[in-house]
């Protein structure tokens, strides 16, 4: 089966569930859940268990957590291989934008025919990559401002700095 294909019809929709109005119970499971790491199982109505495999796990401790803080909690299925739409969704890009990222390699896919394919894996890794740069360029932005001394200064002094710009423009 083609894995860009979900199996059921259930599985193409996205799912957004409200956090019940009285959260007591949530909040109940969410204090169950935090004080146990390992292995998880479910357990039928008729007594048959079965284990959660940790990501499954995962997952409904992230639900359960959302839930008991007021939000709402959309489950959306993601396929394994991406087009190019779904992968810039991903990332918070346009589609040109991942086009050209794709262009220069930055990203790696696929094109068995005319559209280009994209691994979750791949994007994810991306992404990743792209945060820990963000991440290290804005540290040594902060980094370089306080050797400079612009955290010396304080909001009134960027006030009268502003005011004394906004004056000289209009002279």
């Amino acid at each position: 089966m083609d894995d860009t294909q979900p199996r059921r019809a259930s599985e193409r929709t996205e799912k957004t569930v409200l956090p019940p109005s009285d959260v007591s119970l949530i909040e109940e499971i969410e204090a169950f859940l935090a004080s146990y790491e390992t292995q998880a199982s479910l357990i039928a109505p008729d007594g048959t268990r079965t284990d959660i495999p940790p990501q499954v796990y995962d997952v409904l401790k992230r639900v359960v957590f959302a839930m008991a803080n007021g939000s709402a909690v959309t489950v959306a299925p993601v396929s394994l291989r991406l087009t190019t739409s779904q992968a810039a969704q991903i990332l918070g890009v346009s589609r040109p934008t991942l086009v050209r990222l794709l262009e220069d390699g930055a990203v790696p896919y696929e094109q068995p025919r005319r559209h280009r394919i994209l691994r979750l894996d791949d994007v994810l890794a991306f992404k990743r990559n792209q945060d820990v740069r963000r991440d290290a360029l804005l540290a040594e932005m902060t980094r370089q401002s306080a050797a400079d001394g612009l955290y010396d200064e304080t909001a009134e002094m960027y006030a009268d700095a502003l005011d004394e710009a906004r004056h000289a423009k209009d002279l």
